[in-house]
């Protein structure tokens, strides 16, 4: 058996990288050139992916943000945003949502995939705590559930790696379906 041609990964997230390693599937990175605004995480992974050129590669795009009572809470330009957003977070339910495309010449999937993420309580020391950390930065919500904000977490439903930064199982489904057995799915 050949081994699979390299999936072309549209971000910059290392996060997205670490997970495309767990999973032993092969990819390269190719830089996106894509301006993000706006908060819909759909339209801005299509928009990564359809801005690198993949031939016969397949292309992926991501894109990841926490909403909260209606809020989009996207990354923290600086601790005070951070800050707020862990108030806000703090012993609620929020969801994390992803947007996905992968895509080829010929095809393109694009899908949308949603976990739910309650946290406890947390105290004035526990924020204060978590900010010192800088984990803070560059993290939709303000916090990283694969580092110390695990520790804020009470409750997780769906797919843990799509918090990280990649829905996970959904990019298995899609590629099981796309090129079964190629990318050790299927």
């Amino acid at each position: 058996m050949t081994p699979a041609q390299p999936i072309l990964l549209a971000s910059r997230s290392p996060q997205r990288r670490a997970i495309l390693q767990q999973l032993g599937i092969p990819f390269e990175v190719a830089e996106p050139d894509y301006e993000e605004l706006g908060e819909d995480p759909l339209e801005h992974a299509v928009g990564k992916a359809r801005s690198v050129e993949g031939g016969k590669a397949p292309v992926l795009g991501v894109d990841t943000v926490v909403v909260c009572g209606g809020r989009t809470l996207g990354k923290p330009a600086y601790a005070g945003d951070a800050e707020h957003m862990l108030k806000v977070l703090a012993g609620a339910t929020h969801d994390v949502v992803s947007g996905l495309c992968l895509r080829t010449t010929a095809w393109e999937e694009i899908h949308r995939e949603t976990t739910r993420v309650t946290f406890r309580f947390l105290t004035a020391r526990d924020i204060a705590a978590y900010m010192a950390s800088e984990e803070w930065r560059e993290r939709a919500g303000g916090y990283a559930i694969q580092g110390l904000g695990a520790g804020l977490v009470e409750r997780i439903e769906g797919d843990y790696l799509n918090v990280v930064g990649l829905p996970a199982a959904l990019l298995i489904r899609l590629l099981a379906g796309r090129f079964s057995g190629t990318y050790g799915y299927g």
